[in-house]
């Protein structure tokens, strides 16, 4: 794994302007704050990884049809409420649980430490179903290249199961990217290999680990999903926001290349595009993932939870489907959402589906989605300025700003209840609702604090911005040197509408940890006296939100007003200063 995304420095090194400061170096030893990763160097991951064998995984258990979901066949109840050793009822998938005792490997490390371009590549998508050809645009140094086709999981806490190794095919350099008057990188290279999505390959987030015939080591992520499916949860990669920060080509949505030869806001990306790959130096190309999703992941899979797989490019196409499921997950951080995403979830929110938002800056830009050569939803844009779009005067409800600006106005606060404050947080997170049932079975009391949990960027709720009256503040941390703070809020959808929950923080997956099989220069952790308790409350979360709608438990309060009062009700920043 490598450090840092190409254009995003640590979250506490921010200066606070919408021009993110310049890129820096991780602090080797540091918790993982928003998209810092620390390197796995070559030496240390070979000898932890030096006797594992790659295998062959084994072919999936047929899924059922949505209506046999509670029907018994051979196999079983396709979907079981079961009750946690801490007593919590979830609804389990007997296909995930029988898929997580498959044996798992470490091998989907990547341990090689190679010079830049000698191995990279994209998919023509960044989901797919069963049935999908899916190609892989590969340039490299390397005669030759094969894709070993990862399924990412718990797996008994290695994280990851080999369930497909290709061949190795010939591989050649591929041409230069072209540059766009937009600043949009796109790549116009030709398919190295095609991969056959068959049903062997579960729904679930995977990486594809290219490998070189030198050595070298590239992944490139991919979601499988099921458009058919009925799962209780749904966990949502948030790769318009991987997108985003994607500096590969020397552009992303916050850098650009200047006539001088530097980089700079001005010069910026106005549009995006997926047909590229993401940087070596951004996790081995997994960009956000390992670090922002991946703990979660593992925790869902290691109880077996009845859930499904997609992207947030997938909810952009198809926002209908949201109903046909109990709860989404927004992962840590999923700032870029189109207009048809945040319909989509207002709706379902509004129907009953729960929402779980566990990072922060969640819902904070406005995108539009357009097609490239390469097939739909390829090119992502974000002027960040309504002068500049060329739709402002047209639709300017579909204007690429941030959501909480004119002329679109509706702060992200309507829907999540919390408001984007500012990055640079270092803080304890502090217990002010012990008696929620956030915290049941945590022995909390109010006013208990852990130390180091809030970290980069951080919401709070703000009385004075439009939002949820109903809400409930369940952890308040005054973040030093900012005069603000950091909220885990909760609050209910009128009648009988779904709960919404946020952690405030962008650092609140990475607490979630991992069992410690996978070395922690990759994944860090368990954190002591602080990952069994953000575990056990978001058993809380788990059992609330995959019943039915939050609302059968009651509504939420309003304890808000006990917490914000005077001049502290307005304090802080009442819009978000977002630098990346």
């Amino acid at each position: 794994m490598q450090g840092l995304p190409p254009d995003g420095p640590s979250d506490d090194r921010r200066d606070g302007r919408d021009e993110p400061a310049a890129p820096s170096a991780p602090r080797p030893g540091s918790p993982i704050d928003r998209r810092q990763f620390l390197q796995l160097s070559a030496l240390g991951a070979a000898g932890a990884l030096g006797g594992e064998r790659l295998a062959r995984g084994g072919r999936k258990p047929k899924k059922p049809p949505a209506h046999a979901r509670h029907h018994k066949g051979s196999s079983g109840p396709a979907v079981v409420n079961t009750a946690l050793p801490s007593g919590v009822v979830v609804p389990t998938a007997t296909w995930l649980i029988a898929e997580n005792k498959k044996p798992g490997t470490l091998n989907w490390i990547c341990n090689h430490v190679q010079p830049a371009h000698a191995l990279e590549g994209f998919a023509s998508q960044a989901s797919a179903v069963h049935g999908d050809d899916v190609a892989l645009f590969v340039n490299t140094t390397a005669a030759a290249v094969q894709t070993q086709v990862y399924r990412m999981g718990y797996y008994q806490g290695y994280g990851g199961r080999l369930v497909l190794q290709t061949d190795f095919v010939p591989a050649t350099p591929q041409p230069a990217p072209t540059v766009s008057a937009a600043g949009t990188v796109s790549c116009p290279w030709k398919p190295t290999m095609t991969l056959h999505v068959t049903k062997d390959w579960p729904p679930g987030c995977y990486l594809l680990k290219l490998v070189g015939s030198g050595g070298e080591q590239q992944f490139v992520p991919l979601t499988v999903r099921d458009d058919a499916s009925m799962a209780s949860y749904v966990i949502q990669n948030s790769v318009t926001t991987w997108q985003a920060y994607n500096l590969w080509g020397d552009y992303s949505l916050y850098y650009g290349r200047t006539s001088s030869g530097g980089s700079d806001f001005a010069s910026r990306a106005r549009i995006v595009s997926f047909d590229r790959p993401y940087p070596q130096t951004w996790a081995s190309g997994a960009a956000d993932f390992v670090g922002n999703e991946l703990p979660l992941l593992m925790h869902l899979e290691s109880f077996g939870l009845d859930l499904t797989y997609w992207t947030d490019v997938d909810l952009h196409a198809r926002p209908q489907l949201l109903m046909n499921h109990k709860c989404l997950f927004s992962l840590g951080h999923d700032e870029y959402w189109s207009q048809p995403m945040r319909q989509g979830a207002a709706q379902a929110s509004a129907a009953g589906v729960n929402l779980a938002f566990l990072g922060a800056n969640a819902c904070y830009r406005q995108i539009r989605m357009e097609p490239s050569g390469n097939g739909p939803n390829r090119l992502q844009v974000c002027y960040k300025d309504a002068a500049e779009d060329p739709i402002a005067a047209q639709d300017p409800s579909l204007t690429t700003v941030n959501w909480n600006q004119a002329p679109l106005n509706q702060p992200e606060s309507t829907l999540i209840g919390a408001m984007y404050q500012s990055v640079g947080a270092k803080a304890p997170l502090v217990v002010t609702d012990a008696s929620s049932w956030f915290y049941n079975g945590c022995n909390l009391r109010d006013g208990d604090s852990f130390p180091n949990v809030v970290l980069g960027e951080y919401d709070r709720y703000v009385p004075s911005l439009p939002g949820p009256r109903n809400l409930d503040v369940l952890a308040h941390s005054a973040i030093p040197g900012q005069s603000n703070w950091s909220d885990i809020t909760y609050y209910t959808a009128p009648s009988n509408g779904g709960g919404v929950f946020a952690s405030g923080s962008a650092s609140f997956v990475s607490m979630l940890s991992t069992t410690g099989l996978i070395p922690s220069i990759v994944i860090p952790g368990p954190f002591p006296g602080i990952t069994a308790v953000v575990r056990r409350a978001m058993e809380n979360v788990y059992g609330r939100f995959g019943l039915g709608p939050a609302t059968s438990y009651g509504s939420s309060g309003a304890n808000w007003s006990d917490i914000y009062t005077g001049s502290a009700a307005s304090a802080g920043s009442a819009t978000g200063t977002n630098s990346a």
